[in-house]
């Protein structure tokens, strides 16, 4: 072997991981919708959330990247540690689908048919028909299926590639005199744990002795220790993708690393046994591709067998391993790890708009409660909210943007980030205004403002009509109901009416000398927030049929309600029967 050969085995190595890591990029985006609805099916059940795990695995050809999804599952809520642990489970033995897949490399025959199954001999057609879907495609997911097939394509022809130019190291004594060596159980433990935990991919590493295989200077002695550290190995990304996160993300990473080293020691220990004493012969053969395959898929569906009964305990173990502290932590709701897959991503984004949106409607409510039932512990309920909120609207437009600038991203998800985008700002200021409807009624009892029976009256009937907007323009957004946002424009516009009549009431009372001037421009500051409330409900609801329209045009969209819909004067007319002034005292 010269340096030509050492040359192209760094190249054929590089083709093989930058080919794994494209194909499983791709298949994790062109599952993207699936992984969506596989995590709403999925329960506390061992055994779903075990076939779960790995499906999830055998689809993206990555137990890490499963695993560090799982974190990121658990770190924002969407999954508990319990359910964690059944995937992470299932995910070991969906890993061993590529061992397999590699191992067709090594298929040798004479046969046509059997030849045909030969990566060498289909994967030029792969590549062709990636490569026409990938440069003539303009469809999203057409695109990522030629780059799936492109990088299947690649990693297999850098397997080749590796394979030719390792074969030489079957000459060199001191290469034979390393896998000696590596049959020291420890040793070759240490050594698969090393590699994998460089590469950060037990798929990868597995696929890299594989290669090595075809030198014949592996023996099965020396593969099944390598492989047992793999395991190990392969739990330094979800280990990472820990750090900074809530104590059970860091719990599910724990149960990655407990459950491989648990694993790996208990058949390691089982294994030096039964060289010990039966000292079987074909450890001393020389490992092929699909017997490394064999062997990988039976450690990893033996330690889930053995383990599998005992995930409680493996649950209690890490629970001791990070216990609770006694001051609660700050949740990290969006957590980046959840970018690189978007449609899990846009879905904790909307679930985490619900939440703003239930706090910013609340904060308003709890404003026009204030007028009657004005507490202090009520005023600081009512700025908490809004400070909420604003940490809300930061977190989220920060993250929202950072997701529309993946390249990931389907037309629907992307309408559905624009969605999010225009909606927060109007939460925040629903948030805003029920600050300021706060600030006039405590202007009112600082200064020992009068309102008359009839000012009071009228302010029921317009908080009534604010109330009803906020619950409808709530309920069509978590329902995402175009056909409830559209009662939202037409009680907007009585409202905008009311908030006429109401002021040149006033100034009727102000002639007649029943209400003051100082309590004329509170009771102006108080029609101007609630008017203001109401339009950004009705920006809510706007965004809301845009999006079932798939049109982001939200004045027009709202002219279109107001001049060519059918109900709105219809329900414009209920709304204004509804709340009528005409029978209330002046």
């Amino acid at each position: 072997m010269d340096i030509f050969d050492v040359l192209t085995m760094i190249g054929g190595l590089c083709l093989f991981l930058f080919g794994m890591n494209i194909m499983g990029q791709a298949l994790e985006r062109r599952a993207g919708s699936s992984l969506r609805s596989l995590l709403g099916k999925m329960t506390s059940k061992k055994f779903v959330g075990l076939l779960t795990g790995m499906a999830v695995t055998a689809v993206i050809q990555s137990s890490s990247a499963t695993t560090v999804m799982v974190v990121g599952f658990v770190n924002s809520g969407l999954m508990t540690l319990k359910q964690a642990i059944n995937v992470i489970m299932g995910a070991n033995v969906g890993t061993t689908i590529t061992s397999w897949i590699l191992s067709l490399s090594g298929i040798d025959s004479g046969n046509v048919f059997v030849k045909l199954l030969k990566p060498t001999s289909f994967t030029p057609i792969l590549a062709l028909v990636g490569v026409v879907y990938y440069v003539f495609m303009k469809n999203d997911k057409k695109k990522d299926t030629g780059l799936i097939l492109l990088g299947f394509a690649t990693l297999m022809f850098g397997m080749d590639t590796m394979s030719d130019a390792v074969s030489g190291l079957a000459d060199i004594p001191a290469f034979q005199q390393l896998f000696i060596m590596f049959q020291n159980p420890l040793l070759g433990l240490l050594a698969g744990a090393l590699l994998t935990a460089i590469i950060q991919s037990s798929s990868a590493s597995v696929g890299i002795l594989q290669a090595l295989a075809v030198t014949g200077q592996v023996t099965f002695g020396a593969a099944v220790p390598i492989i047992m550290g793999q395991n190990i190995g392969t739990c330094v990304t979800a280990m990472l993708s820990s750090v900074g996160a809530n104590k059970n993300a860091k719990r599910a990473a724990l149960v990655h690393l407990s459950f491989n080293i648990i694993g790996s020691l208990l058949l390691l220990a089982v294994y030096c046994i039964i060289k010990a004493i039966f000292k079987p012969l074909i450890l001393d053969e020389s490992a092929s591709m699909i017997g490394i395959a064999v062997f990988h898929s039976i450690f990893n569906v033996l330690c889930t067998i053995i383990l599998l009964p005992m995930s409680g305990l493996l649950e209690k173990l890490v629970c001791k391993l990070v216990p609770d502290s006694e001051v609660s932590d700050t949740v990290e709701k969006l957590d980046e790890r959840l970018l690189t897959t978007p449609p899990l991503a846009i879905k904790r984004c909307h679930d985490y708009t619900i939440e703003m949106a239930n706090c910013a409607v609340n904060t308003l409510k709890s404003g026009l409660t204030s007028l009657t039932g004005y507490t202090p512990e009520l005023a600081q309920t009512i700025r908490d909210g809004e400070d909420a909120t604003d940490l809300y609207e930061d977190s989220l437009g920060t993250y929202l943007v950072k997701l529309s600038g993946t390249r990931q991203l389907s037309n629907n998800d992307s309408e559905t980030v624009t969605k999010l985008l225009k909606m927060i700002g109007d939460f925040e200021r629903i948030s805003d205004h029920g600050v300021n409807l706060l600030m006039s009624v405590e202007e009112i009892r600082e200064k020992g403002i009068i309102l008359t029976d009839g000012a009071q009256e009228e302010l029921k009937v317009l908080f009534a009509a604010v109330d009803e907007i906020l619950d409808l323009s709530l309920e069509a957004f978590v329902k995402n109901d175009a056909s409830i946002a559209e009662k939202v424009e037409p009680l907007a516009q009585l409202i905008d009416k009311l908030k006429e009549k109401l002021r040149t009431r006033h100034i009727l009372r102000m002639r007649q000398g029943n209400c003051s001037i100082e309590a004329g421009f509170v009771w102006s500051d108080m029609l101007t927030t609630l008017e203001r409330a109401a339009g950004h409900c009705s920006n809510i609801a706007g965004c809301i049929i845009d999006s079932a329209n798939h049109n982001l045009n939200l004045h027009e969209s709202l002219r279109d309600t107001r001049t060519n819909s059918a109900d709105f004067e219809k329900m414009y007319l209920e709304y204004k029967h509804k709340y009528a002034l005409a029978k209330l005292p002046q």
